[in-house]
């Protein structure tokens, strides 16, 4: 069979082409030739930053994480000068930490950052040793409490059940105080991920932050509040013309946004706990007087971290803090 020649055929002398083009007009192009040479086993910090990024985003990681990444990460450059990611060393994080006024809390949060982002330089083989492993930063933990039933009970009393946001306020607190969802993943539910015939929460990877499915329940009461949430949110959205299927909505029908800093949930259980002198009601305390409960009525913590969705066991310890007195109580009934 002779070879078809025509649309097939390449009629530009690609080698010539390739060579012209190799010196770029473009001034951001010359502009990088300017920087200096680097050894083959050189990787420039900005590069390797955006490298991680992308990969980061391929991996579904929250744009939260990724903005930290970048935040630290920069401003570790920025203050020690290093360019590339092979000078990095242990005495330039030193340097990088003892430049930050802040609590050693914070200098943890951003170090963990920082070591984040050299696991990935070390996975990717821009880095050899993980020498960053050894360094830490001591910080007296404090003992986080969790919220207790009764407080939940004593807020749901002052709330007003016909008011629409107080209702979707009240399911919101039973939601994370009886399944131990993160707030995140709350604002994110719809009425798919609602069996209200097994009172079963079907969560997708999508929704959840470890991005594995998991399967929740919960009891008659708050079944009846998801259907009676569901039907206002019907007549709200019908009013203003709105098409979602979310459960938790903004007065208007509108998607609450998931972000740490302007969540209208989050926000207004800060607003009750502060009128209604009730510390531990927030995400966060919820999530851990669930543990809590768990715990106290026979779960093993492997089961407990697998509902809350950690990826290490060790996480949810934290969560838990047992006293001494617990623990012995607890290692008594097996002996």
């Amino acid at each position: 069979m002779t070879k078809r020649k025509g649309i097939l055929d390449v009629q530009i002398d690609v080698k010539n082409l390739i060579g012209e083009m190799s010196i770029s007009s473009n001034p951001t192009q010359k502009a990088k030739d300017k920087q200096p040479l680097l050894s083959n086993d050189s990787k420039l910090i900005t590069n390797a930053l955006e490298v991680i990024t992308r990969q980061m985003k391929v991996s579904g990681n929250r744009s939260r994480t990724i903005s930290d990444y970048i935040l630290h990460v920069e401003h570790f450059q920025n203050v020690t000068g290093v360019k590339c990611v092979s000078d990095i060393t242990a005495d330039t994080i030193y340097q990088w930490l003892d430049s930050m006024n802040v609590s050693n809390q914070t200098k943890l949060t951003r170090l963990k950052c920082l070591k984040a982002f050299l696991s990935r330089c070390f996975d990717n083989g821009w880095i050899e040793l993980k020498f960053w492993k050894m360094i830490n930063i001591k910080v007296d933990q404090k003992v986080k409490e969790g919220a207790t039933e009764h407080e939940v009970n004593v807020l749901l009393s002052l709330l007003d059940f016909g008011n629409f946001i107080h209702l979707r306020d009240a399911v919101a607190v039973l939601v994370m105080f009886k399944t131990g969802i993160r707030i995140n993943t709350l604002v994110q539910l719809e009425e798919r991920h609602i069996d209200l015939n097994n009172n079963v929460l079907n969560l997708d990877g999508s929704i959840m932050k470890n991005h594995q499915q998991i399967k929740l329940p919960f009891d008659d009461f708050l079944k009846k509040l998801f259907e009676v949430l569901i039907k206002q949110n019907a007549v709200i959205r019908r009013e203003y013309g709105k098409n979602n299927t979310l459960i938790f909505i903004t007065k208007y029908g509108d998607v609450i946004s998931n972000s740490p800093t302007h969540n209208n949930i989050q926000k207004r259980l800060n607003k009750y706990s502060k009128m209604y002198g009730l510390k531990n009601i927030n995400p966060h305390a919820l999530r851990r007087g669930f543990a809590k409960s768990l715990l106290e009525k026979g779960a093993n913590v492997a089961v407990i971290s697998k509902a809350l969705g950690h990826s290490d066991i060790s996480v949810t310890t934290k969560y838990l803090h047992l006293d001494v007195d617990e623990v012995v109580d607890n290692l008594r009934a097996y002996m």
